[in-house]
């Protein structure tokens, strides 16, 4: 079948309309339909806040309304064929977007519109915890609205007034689906994160499978576990969950959901075991399906072999919602979905998150070009920005150097117009810039290259007795590179017509129109390689480049012309200061939290704003 734009894809390029106002037209391409099984999930994860969609990228401008609509029909029709439907997320949908960051307080608007979604399962992420105010919306708010669906198998809860320690949320669920009943023992977890807020304990996977409680629910026999976690897929938290219960049922399937890595991936523990990750900042919803689940009913269908899983990798696309429900720009929405939009819309509005700063003169990118080069956004940062914005007044003359971690930085800038929504994208965090006076500069100049070498040496420098201490080195980097796999790097490959045409088997157009001049360019986006192969993606993109990032990069300001200073203030996020701390120690400093001091005013996010809006003309 050639992998052609038909009549039907041009069409609906033409008249579908992205869900938020000033959002990019969705785009047509050559299309892999879904793969239905006994049992569907639908995933979300590491959504961050992006529930108004992508207002720049026309593949993922679909919003949290179309994602409803979407549901709803696949719902129907697992109902009307007797399959099952279930909804999975697996954490992280705060913190990178100004729908959520850009309220006082933040996520005003989030948690209303987040809860019309009808989601089955659903755990924390780390970001829903770094802050304590978050991680008590989150007990508070999401908790209470899903109720017995909110799964915290390794999380506790603080209360601030009575001191008493909870449970977050149940530690499991067991459960029956809609249609074939099929008898399920849920999970959910978080990876053993230390950075949490005072108001929450994070117990250790490998301590929390040991509880009674766990051991009890994995000596059930149900038809199918399902394990849902903030925790990569290739992380050895999942490996460990993954044992445990393979010791006590060698032969009951699996079903893994996955994040935290911010990558589409998909892993296969055994032939009944199988892991998916879904992308991140609703760029993906992710797809799989299990057959050969043996129920009593399915157990009477002696065509009934091994279980099998299949996925997909769903780009957030109008187009592509279109397609795997059957539907167009007319029937697809629903009036719920409509009303979602609607919501969003107006918080939009009333946040002001078109308000622009300036014009963007070129696009610059985290992994898309190499660091240092011209369109880095963290060559950028360090040559442009940084220089500018780390002046203390009555330390203005002072040699310095100042060090920004790159996982402070979440996504792209798009040569264009840089709003308010932009700058939550880019730097959502509430970080300060600290220093440290006067530090002599031979143990200064140091510190670069131990946050980005020795990353191994100073995680195991920070060792307590009962484990690992606060620190992760991965942790100042961006999450992409926690699980740099053969799925985001990508080599040149031939993309030619010729080539496209060969590897077009399982793959389908958005209509029946065979019409070769209608062939579509491909759009750039994700060409996933994972345990099951390169078809996993719903849409043919070309390539994209993936360059790795260090942990830190660093801006020398106020140098003499000739020779060195004989010292500088440290300037850093404060985000990184056990870092930083330590790896002085390493570099012949001897410092600690005393000797750290505010070095200016204001969030690093606000001083980059202010930057643009000087720097950068209207469009």
């Amino acid at each position: 079948m050639a992998l052609v734009a038909t009549l039907l894809g041009g069409v609906l390029a033409s008249v579908a309309r992205a869900a938020q106002p000033g959002a990019a037209s969705p785009v047509a391409a050559p299309m892999r339909d879904l793969q239905w099984g006994q049992l569907n999930f639908l995933h979300t994860t590491d959504t961050h806040g992006w529930h108004g969609g992508h207002l720049q990228e026309s593949q993922y401008s679909a919003d949290w309304g179309d994602y409803i609509s979407f549901a709803h029909h696949l719902r129907k029709r697992a109902d009307d064929e007797g399959r099952d439907l279930l909804l999975v997320d697996t954490g992280d949908r705060v913190e990178g977007n100004g729908l959520y960051d850009a309220s006082d307080p933040k996520g005003k608007y989030y948690f209303d519109i987040y809860r019309e979604q009808d989601v089955d399962i659903i755990c924390t992420g780390n970001h829903e915890l770094y802050q304590a105010s978050t991680a008590e919306g989150e007990h508070r708010r999401t908790v209470p609205n899903f109720k017995s669906n909110y799964l915290a198998s390794n999380l506790d809860y603080i209360d601030p007034k009575s001191g008493e320690r909870i449970p977050m949320a149940r530690r499991y669920k067991k459960f029956q689906t809609k249609n074939q009943k099929i008898d399920i023992v849920a999970f959910g977890f978080l990876f053993d994160f230390t950075g949490h807020a005072n108001n929450t304990v994070v117990k250790k996977v490998r301590d929390t499978i040991k509880e009674e409680w766990f051991q009890q629910a994995i000596r059930e026999k149900p038809d199918l576990f399902v394990v849902i976690g903030h925790v990569g897929v290739r992380m050895q938290e999942f490996e460990d969950i993954y044992t445990a219960i393979r010791k006590q049922n060698w032969h009951t399937p699996i079903a893994f959901f996955g994040g935290h890595a911010h990558v589409r991936d998909a892993v296969s523990f055994d032939d009944k075991a199988f892991a998916i990750a879904s992308g991140r900042y609703m760029e993906t919803i992710g797809w799989m399906s299990v057959d050969g689940i043996a129920t009593k009913a399915a157990a009477e269908n002696k065509a009934l072999s091994g279980v099998t899983f299949k996925r997909r990798y769903i780009d957030n696309n109008l187009l592509g919602l279109y397609h795997h429900s059957g539907l167009d720009r007319d029937s697809f929405p629903t009036e719920h979905g409509r009303n979602v939009i609607k919501m969003i819309a107006t918080a939009r509005k009333e946040l002001d998150l078109d308000y622009t700063y300036g014009c963007a003169p070129r696009d610059l990118w985290m992994t898309r070009s190499p660091y240092p080069s011209e369109d880095s956004i963290y060559s950028w940062l360090e040559g442009e920005v940084l220089p500018d914005v780390v002046v203390n007044e009555e330390r203005k003359e002072k040699s310095r150097l100042a060090i920004l971690n790159t996982g402070a930085i979440r996504f792209d800038i798009f040569k264009g117009p840089f709003t308010t929504d932009t700058t939550f994208i880019v730097s959502p965090f509430l970080s300060v810039l600290n220093y440290i006076p006067d530090v002599p500069y031979p143990v200064a100049k140091g510190v670069i290259d131990l946050l980005n070498n020795a990353g191994q040496i100073l995680d195991a420098a920070s060792e307590t007795p009962d484990g690992p201490g606060p620190l992760d080195s991965r942790f100042m980097a961006i999450p992409e590179q926690f699980a740099i796999t053969k799925s985001i790097i990508h080599e040149r490959k031939d993309y030619s017509a010729a080539s496209l045409e060969q590897s077009s088997e399982g793959q389908k157009p958005l209509g029946d129109d065979d019409d070769s001049s209608r062939k579509p360019a491909l759009v750039g986006g994700y060409t996933t390689v994972d345990d099951l192969g390169e078809d996993g993606d719903d849409a043919v993109h070309s390539p994209l480049d993936f360059y790795t990032v260090p942990n830190c990069v660093q801006a020398e300001i106020s140098f003499p012309i000739e020779g060195e200073p004989d010292t500088v203030d440290l300037v850093f996020l404060d985000f990184i200061q056990p870092w930083v701390l330590l790896a002085l120690k390493f570099s012949g400093g001897d410092y600690g939290a005393k000797d750290v001091s505010l070095y200016k005013n204001g969030s690093f996010t606000d001083l980059m704003a202010g930057w643009i809006k000087e720097n950068w003309k209207l469009c």
